[in-house]
């Protein structure tokens, strides 16, 4: 955020509230960032100033950096009710400004997600609808968004909704959508999962009366409505008639949770919906970036931790658990597995892990310094909790995998650990470290996957987008997995996939040195 920047954004507040900017004074040596105001009788001094040395705030550094500025506004006394409000303002409007992503850095998302670029192509089918898209606040979310627009979507028919993880940089996407004309707020997984309280529900509430005018609004202007989701909108009854006073269109499901919330909603489903959850291409590429980003994050989150050749439990060996294990594994961890699935048990054996049916039979033949959960389902019960070794850390990959502790139960006690997670003092005495907030650990405080890691499931997306809104009456009510499949084959991104990033060549050689000499072999 540059000097003018700031001068900027103070100036269109002060046309907001009726005030003549020409009261705004420079103070000072001209372009150095100081100002002066008068609100109602009070003197208000306004000074910025560049900070040296700030570390990136995007996952690839920019060239040249981004400037990072500190701003201060100062009051010379008390300010009146009217001059608070203003004062107010300013303040929030320069923070919003400041979190916003700059045009550069926004260059960098875009060119660190080729794939999204390369099929962002324009599709008239996308003129006539708006979109509802509920989703982790990262960056490859704001590359999707943009892929969106370049493709046809109007940014002012776009609402985006938090998924509620802490995501490292969650305050600049928001900030990023909001400036780019799109809506944007949260609607919590806890409200969706029933474990949110009362304040979270009414928040949410509030959220879907946005959510209902929206819809309203688009239907008005004769666009159809498109959901991107783990299934927290078709969870309410979007997706169903005689549920809800208003219905969506059509919907993308993104996540196996987000497929057993369908199944459980409320209604039967009358629009179409393709299933990304269970297409190929998550399962053979997206799981694997994710099982990544979970134990990248699971060792900085534990720098002090040693990890080789020490015990660590895992439950549930499905898609993600088992890709998790064999990271695990390769870095000298001595993983063992529990699963109540007879099949993914066979395979953990036969992939020579230690099996068990149960984590309490687990429990009793190890003593690990780390339980991890993978299952989407509650991985230990109240029965299994005095089993645990004391200090032991639990890392949940899903919502409700520690639930029971992050919901809490009588006799239960807790001390926070700000940037870890939160220490629980057990009935029996004994102590459990919960890392993160009880959601998915990779993306607390967190990224989550770089942005290439998922540029090819974003263009899946897009590309699914893509043939959902051409030919919605054609695919009918329903989940519909094959129709994903299809799509993503006759694009040939599986080939593009492997072209940008995997094929093995010459690379470009380095241009002649202006001398005569010969480059420079990098």
């Amino acid at each position: 955020m540059a000097t003018a920047d700031v001068l900027d954004t103070v100036l269109s507040v002060l046309r907001g509230e009726g005030i003549p900017v020409d009261e705004l004074q420079e103070t000072g040596t001209p372009g150095n960032g100081e100002y002066r105001i008068v609100l109602d009788s009070t003197p208000v001094r306004i000074r910025s100033r560049t900070i040296a040395d700030a570390a990136p705030g995007t996952l690839e550094a920019v060239d040249p950096p981004t400037a990072r500025t500190q701003v201060l506004f100062a009051a010379a006394g008390a300010l009146s009710e009217k001059a608070e409000v203003v004062f107010d303002r300013l303040v929030r409007a320069v923070r919003l400004r400041g979190q916003c992503y700059t045009s550069a850095e926004i260059d960098t998302i875009v060119r660190g997600m080729p794939l999204v670029d390369r099929y962002a192509t324009p599709e008239p089918a996308f003129r006539d609808w708006a979109l509802i898209f509920r989703d982790h606040y990262v960056e490859n979310s704001v590359g999707f968004l943009l892929g969106l627009e370049r493709a046809g979507l109007d940014p002012k028919w776009i609402f985006a909704l938090s998924k509620g993880d802490r995501t490292l940089h969650r305050d600049r996407v928001h900030a990023w959508f909001l400036h780019r004309g799109y809506r944007s707020d949260i609607l919590d997984n806890s409200v969706i999962n029933g474990s949110a309280n009362t304040a979270e529900r009414a928040y949410a509430l509030a959220v879907n009366e946005q959510v209902d005018q929206f819809i309203r609004e688009a239907h008005a202007s004769g666009r159809k409505v498109l959901v991107i989701d783990d299934g927290g909108l078709l969870a309410q009854g979007y997706g169903a008639e005689g549920v809800l006073d208003e219905r969506i269109d059509g919907a993308l499901e993104l996540t196996v949770s987000g497929l057993k919330r369908i199944v459980n909603a409320p209604g039967e489903l009358t629009v179409p919906v393709l299933n990304m959850a269970r297409s190929r291409l998550k399962t053979m590429l997206g799981y694997h970036e994710i099982a990544d980003s979970c134990v990248r994050r699971l060792r900085a989150i534990l720098p002090g931790e040693k990890f080789l050749g020490r015990h660590v439990l895992l439950i549930g060996f499905g898609t993600l658990g088992a890709r998790v294990a064999h990271y695990l594994r390769s870095q000298g961890v001595r993983v063992a597995v529990v699963d109540t699935d007879m099949l993914a048990l066979i395979a953990a054996a036969e992939h020579g892990y230690e099996t068990y049916t149960s984590a309490a039979e687990a429990l009793r033949a190890h003593s690990p310094f780390l339980v991890i959960g993978n299952t989407g389902e509650l991985a230990l019960t109240e029965e299994e909790l005095p089993l645990l070794p004391d200090g032991v850390y639990l890392a949940g990959f899903a919502t409700k995998d520690f639930s029971l502790l992050s919901e809490g139960f009588e006799g239960l006690r807790s001390t926070e650990i700000p940037h870890v997670g939160v220490r629980y003092t057990l009935p029996t005495g004994t102590t459990a470290t919960l890392l993160g907030d009880g959601r998915s650990l990779n993306l607390f405080e967190y990224e989550g996957i770089a942005n290439r890691g998922y540029d090819a499931y974003r263009a899946g997306t897009l590309i699914a987008a893509r043939l959902l809104c051409r030919e919605a009456g054609r695919l009918g009510p329903g989940l519909h997995l094959e129709p994903v499949d299809h799509a993503i084959d006759e694009a040939g991104l599986f080939a593009a996939y492997y072209e940008q990033y995997l094929a093995s060549g010459s690379r470009r050689p380095a241009a002649p040195a202006q001398d005569g000499t010969a480059p420079e072999t990098r």
